[in-house]
């Protein structure tokens, strides 16, 4: 059978292998693989079975249709889902074991009224400004939390946060904070259960920041979560790729795509990649590459919705040549996903993250 034409191969051995690695690295009693955007592009069932199977115990999702997902794949392993619109079915999160997370007084009200009855987790903001319980609402939040928890209303099973990583200052008073308010927990007679505010960066960076359990999300796709973590040896577990589908033999002051931002210096060939902006790849690059046999060959001028073009040179290319956008550079000498984020003055999340419909995920 043949390849697909736009392909994102996605190896389960890499999570896999990428999860041991983290957990050797940043060592915790428990270990949540988040799955949240669809396995951040690599598809959340491939990616929550492999990390359950490299000894993660618990997975983490945005939201709760990412949840019912894994559970109408068969995923049965404990569950946390923390962004709930207004009209949230909580009660149907409690029958499908799903945890919730709990980010404000209005939202421990809704479980309540809707009978819920199962576990949260509470977020609080240590300092992020974003989701979560904000400071000046912590004590009557306590408050009613404590009354929930002694109705039976609802079960905490956890306290956690986000670290900003902005710098290592602001990261330990965000911890500080983070320990403030689980005190605040304690002291109304109730047990945090699982204590979680370190991502992937957080868990490398800053050991009083594990508690009991870290959660590990790009590190596990092979791709490190801030540029100090580059030199880490993670594996890329998704390799992008599309047909070369026309070449053709062009003179010296041709232009190329929308607006010729680029024009030939001399009689070259050039490759077009049926894979454009409507696919994810981002518009605006510079300095981008493909691997095409053994050689990289520079992508150049715009890239359109649909197609891109490579300057290949005097290199032979021919229709139905494969171009590897990135991959794993150590494994094939094609481009990283960092290579392409570096080109287009973004994060490796995003390369990876916004990849369209039209490419096909396939296993390794």
């Amino acid at each position: 059978m043949s390849r697909p034409f736009r392909e994102a191969r996605i190896s389960r051995d890499a999570i896999a292998q990428n999860v041991e690695l983290m957990r050797r690295l940043a060592p915790a009693p428990h270990v949540m693989a988040v799955v949240k955007a669809d396995g951040y592009g690599h598809g959340a069932i491939t990616a929550a079975r492999a990390a359950l199977e490299a000894g993660a115990d618990m997975l983490g999702v945005a939201d709760l249709d990412e949840a019912f997902e894994l559970r109408a794949a068969g995923i049965d392993a404990p569950l946390l889902a923390w962004i709930h619109p207004t009209g949230a079915d909580l009660a149907a999160a409690a029958e499908a074991g799903v945890t919730v997370g709990i980010n404000s007084i209005d939202q421990l009200r809704r479980a309540v009224a809707a009978a819920h009855r199962g576990a949260i987790h509470v977020k609080v903001d240590t300092g992020l400004s974003r989701n979560g319980v904000a400071r000046d609402e912590w004590a009557p939040f306590v408050d009613e939390l404590a009354a929930a928890v002694g109705s039976g209303a609802v079960r905490l099973s956890g306290v956690f946060s986000h670290l900003s990583n902005t710098s290592p200052d602001e990261d330990r008073a965000q911890i500080a904070a983070f320990d403030e308010f689980v005190d605040a927990v304690r002291a109304a007679n109730l047990e945090p259960g699982l204590r979680h505010l370190a991502a992937s960066a957080g868990a490398l960076d800053h050991p009083s920041a594990r508690y009991d359990m870290v959660r590990l999300g790009m590190s596990i796709y092979g791709l490190p979560p801030e540029d100090h973590h580059r030199d880490l040896p993670l594996v890329p577990a998704m390799e992008l790729s599309a047909e070369v589908v026309n070449v053709k033999r062009v003179p010296a002051a041709s232009g190329v795509s929308y607006g010729y931002r680029y024009r030939t210096t001399s009689p070259t060939t050039l490759a077009l990649v049926p894979l454009g902006y409507a696919d994810g790849i981002p518009r605006h690059t510079e300095g981008a590459s493909v691997l095409i046999g053994d050689q990289r060959m520079p992508v150049v001028g715009r890239v359109a919705m649909d197609q891109f073009v490579v300057d290949a040179g005097d290199h032979p290319v021919a229709v139905g040549d494969r171009a590897i956008l990135f991959g794993d550079p150590r494994a094939t000498g094609a481009p990283s996903a960092l290579d392409w984020a570096d080109a287009a003055g973004t994060i490796g999340y995003e390369i990876v993250t916004r990849l369209g419909r039209r490419v096909t995920r396939t296993r390794a």
